[in-house]
């Protein structure tokens, strides 16, 4: 009777590790950008490359740009006003850093009513 508990309890150990294994392996994000607000956006991929094909795919031809979030976060702010105009986007190991870092850029690029379109965080942001 104890060496079936015992195989039990080993069995359920076993589980977590590997369950613990996978999560933290799934760990990369991207955020594709591309003209008039289009975005796409992928996370808790097994690689950067896998998740930056993810995004662009989900965001279509007019995606040129991508930032990438390894165990953090992305954002794009563009002008409420004028979606096709000014935008920004950013990565940080914190959502509200890459938010407010999307912002400044924004309206450093002449955004005057710049707000966060999208965001991302992979599993570990």
């Amino acid at each position: 009777m104890r060496n079936i508990v015992r195989a039990g309890i080993g069995a359920v150990v076993a589980v977590a590790v590997l369950a613990t294994g996978l999560a933290s392996a799934q760990a990369a994000g991207a955020l594709a950008i591309g003209t008039c607000a289009a975005y796409g956006f992928a996370y808790d991929f097994p690689s950067s490359q896998a998740a930056q094909a993810a995004a662009m795919k989900k965001c279509g031809p007019s995606c040129k740009n991508i930032v990438t979030a390894k165990k953090g976060c992305a954002a794009l702010a563009v002008d409420g006003h004028k979606p096709c105009g000014p935008n920004g986007y950013a990565s940080a190991s914190k959502l509200g850093a890459a938010q407010n870092t999307a912002l400044k850029q924004c309206y450093q690029y002449g955004g005057k009513d710049c707000v966060i379109r999208a965001f991302m965080c992979d599993v570990k942001g």
